[in-house]
């Protein structure tokens, strides 16, 4: 979210409030255009959602078709209410610690028109809480592209409210909180005082909370429920992973391009590098796959296309479109070939949800640190101290530091008692919980 380094505001939002709660002074919205093109921007990415279910019955079986798009759609509807209730002001508030926010901001208590002048200064706080809630619900959602075939409702829904709660928020609030400590890496001893610096590792629209996070839970998901009974390899309809597949790159036009917080150049040029990140990332997957098996493939250019729009989310708003393209072909040809290496593991990450999310996002990461620019932060008047590309070599570290605290929040104790194949029942769903949380920092 770029209203990470910004302190402009919009001239539509001259009158200031007094927000009760929080004591904090907030400019109020009088109506600007951003509030309408954030909700545009909320309405396209809750697509993404039946996008995702679409593409995920694609890759499955005939007969757990339904009940993968049913766990999606679920998925997203737990996550609104626990969003709504507490997990926007914990992902969000600008009154908490370096390490999670507080309550102040739940429910029914101070959601209007004030806005966050340090996260989201153009746009009022309701707004951007209807925006922030699509991307915790797909999020969430996007796990169960490890587990398909293997998960019961009930205890899937229970694993969803519990990770979104002990993991999606807190990481949503280290890299995008005001006070969070990803957000102030340079400042760590600073970050929770009332004058942060906002000078840490570079997440435009979710490289870490959304892709790192749901692909290596995905992972831990998947060891503890083992491998399907039956592991298939055909897919029963590729017109529905290509359909899905369309749904979720118009969707993430808005995912990236309203990580902006406003209507302003900054939001057109996310948008650009997302498209050209995800054609070159179906162009560089569908021709290596060429390559092994002398055939075009419809799920090769999917599986590249989806590659290419996680590897750009974190870096959409830092980046130049040239780097796009080597971003795109770098994230999709690595994903690739941990997609090819993973076989020899034997772990069933049945449609890739670790291999493309977890580690695209991982690699995505990475690569915004060393080609991250200042001109592009300035399109919106965000000053930032650019990448390795600008002489700016502590970013990579930065960017790596934070990716590794990320996966750190899922690093489990090692002691399971088998792996073979298991039905999932509401004790392995609570076995996921036995994970324990490892700071790096």
């Amino acid at each position: 979210m770029t209203g990470n380094n910004s302190s402009t505001v919009a001239p539509a939002m001259l009158l200031v409030t007094t927000n009760v709660s929080t004591q904090l002074i907030m400019p109020v919205d009088t109506g600007s255009p951003s509030t309408g093109f954030i909700l545009w921007g909320a309405a396209l990415v809750f697509v993404m959602l039946p996008g995702l279910a679409m593409f995920y019955s694609g890759l499955s079986r005939y007969n757990s078709a339904l009940s993968l798009m049913v766990l999606c759609m679920l998925a997203g509807a737990v996550v609104s209410i626990q969003f709504f209730l507490f997990g926007f002001s914990l992902a969000f508030s600008e009154t908490g610690g370096a390490f999670i926010g507080d309550f102040k901001m739940g429910a029914l208590n101070t959601l209007g028109a004030h806005a966050f002048p340090h996260t989201s200064p153009q746009i009022p706080s309701v707004a951007f809480m209807v925006y922030q809630m699509q991307f915790a619900t797909i999020t969430a959602a996007l796990i169960f592209g490890s587990v398909p075939e293997r998960t019961r409702f009930v205890p899937g829904m229970v694993f969803v409210f519990c990770w979104t709660t002990l993991v999606y928020d807190f990481t949503a609030y280290w890299s995008w909180g005001d006070h969070g400590w990803i957000r102030n890496f340079a400042c760590l001893s600073i970050a929770a005082s009332d004058h942060p610096c906002y000078n840490g590792a570079y997440d435009f629209a979710g490289g870490g909370p959304v892709h790192i996070a749901s692909g290596f839970a995905g992972l831990a998901y998947c060891l503890v429920l083992g491998r399907r009974k039956h592991v298939h390899v055909e897919h029963h309809s590729l017109v529905n992973v290509m359909l899905g597949t369309g749904m979720l790159w118009f969707g993430w036009f808005a995912f990236n391009g309203g990580s902006a917080g406003a209507a302003n150049t900054r939001a057109a040029m996310a948008a650009t590098v997302t498209t050209i990140s995800a054609a070159a990332g179906g162009l560089t997957w569908i021709f290596v796959d060429y390559g092994f098996t002398r055939k075009l493939s419809a799920l090769s250019f999917c599986s590249g296309v989806v590659a290419g729009l996680v590897g750009i989310t974190p870096a959409a708003g830092f980046v130049a479109p040239w780097a796009a393209i080597v971003i795109g072909f770098l994230v999709s040809i690595i994903c690739n070939g941990w997609v090819r290496f993973k076989k020899r593991l034997r772990f069933d990450d049945s449609f890739d949800a670790f291999s493309v999310h977890g580690c695209g996002g991982f690699l995505g990461n990475i690569l915004t640190g060393v080609f991250a620019q200042k001109w592009v932060g300035r399109l919106d008047g965000t000053e930032i101290d650019g990448g390795w590309l600008e002489g700016n070599w502590i970013q990579v570290a930065y960017q790596l530091g934070s990716s590794a605290a990320i996966v750190s929040i899922w690093s489990r104790r090692t002691n399971f008692a088998s792996r073979t194949r298991q039905t999932v029942t509401m004790k392995n769903t609570l076995i996921m919980f036995r994970f324990r949380l490892v700071f790096l920092f």
